[in-house]
């Protein structure tokens, strides 16, 4: 693997060239966002996730520098395996976005504790478990970036999503605690709000819910919904040498929604 590139040169600060990432969630929304965007900025990427056939297509999209990784992360004790198998075939691991998730909506009393475990063990510990897979690479190479998808749902209380609420504030509180904890070790640390952006999940969120949509729209000063490269450039951003000084931090996406009224 080539080494990073450190040049200030504005052409240069914001590329990836060298660095291999793996990101979860990868076959489509932001996860597939991101994806492109980083390939664009000259990194390989790994895509992670259950469904095989979403993963080729996603990659057949980006092209040469996409890689299938066919796995559920909930499958904690496959995931070492995974990481020496991409590290062996395309490099050491410099990028890992920990974006997969699921979904629930539920007000609190039909929220049970089998159901809220579920969110969780996605959002949360299968986030964590991959993140201790990859540490200790990027702590001997002193050279890695660690990113969290957060949202919306940890900045502000959102009704009947309980679980969801619960494991986004977790990433916010594991992003804070990482980051001390490793970026002495040169290893940087942060997460994305984002707002609402335009993806299957969002519009199955609303479709059958328009006051939501309305309330949400009119609550985002840019008043309409993101893109997923809008989080994709970002993700480039916040993994980049432009970013060599930013560690720990939740950076919001949102069009406005988190400072509006």
């Amino acid at each position: 693997m080539s080494e990073p590139v450190q040049s200030s040169d504005p052409d240069d600060v914001f590329r990836l060239d060298g660095e291999v990432a793996v990101i979860t969630g990868g076959g489509s929304g932001l996860g597939l966002g991101i994806a492109r965007c980083m390939s664009q900025a000259g990194a390989k990427v790994i895509l992670v996730g259950r469904r095989e056939a979403a993963l080729r297509e996603a990659c057949a999209s980006i092209g040469k520098a996409a890689i299938a990784e066919p796995l559920d992360i909930r499958q904690f004790d496959h995931v070492d395996a995974m990481v020496a198998r991409v590290s062996e075939r395309v490099g050491p691991i410099s990028i890992l976005v920990n974006n997969a998730g699921n979904y629930l909506k539920r007000t609190a009393v039909e929220t049970d504790a089998g159901a809220f475990g579920e969110v969780l063990q996605t959002h949360v510990l299968a986030a964590h478990n991959l993140t201790r897979a990859v540490l200790p690479g990027m702590v001997s190479r002193k050279h890695g970036s660690i990113l969290f998808m957060a949202s919306m749902a940890s900045l502000m209380g959102v009704p009947n999503i309980i679980a969801y609420s619960a494991a986004k504030s977790a990433l916010v509180g594991m992003v804070r605690s990482l980051s001390t904890e490793v970026s002495p070790h040169g290893v940087r640390v942060n997460a994305i709000a984002p707002g609402w952006i335009e993806s299957a999940m969002l519009r199955q969120a609303l479709e059958s819910d328009p006051p939501r949509k309305a309330k949400i729209l009119s609550r985002t000063s840019m008043g309409r919904f993101g893109a997923p490269e809008d989080i994709g450039w970002a993700a480039v951003y916040l993994c980049s040498a432009a970013a060599k000084f930013v560690t720990g931090i939740v950076l919001p996406v949102d069009g406005g929604a988190s400072s509006g009224f």
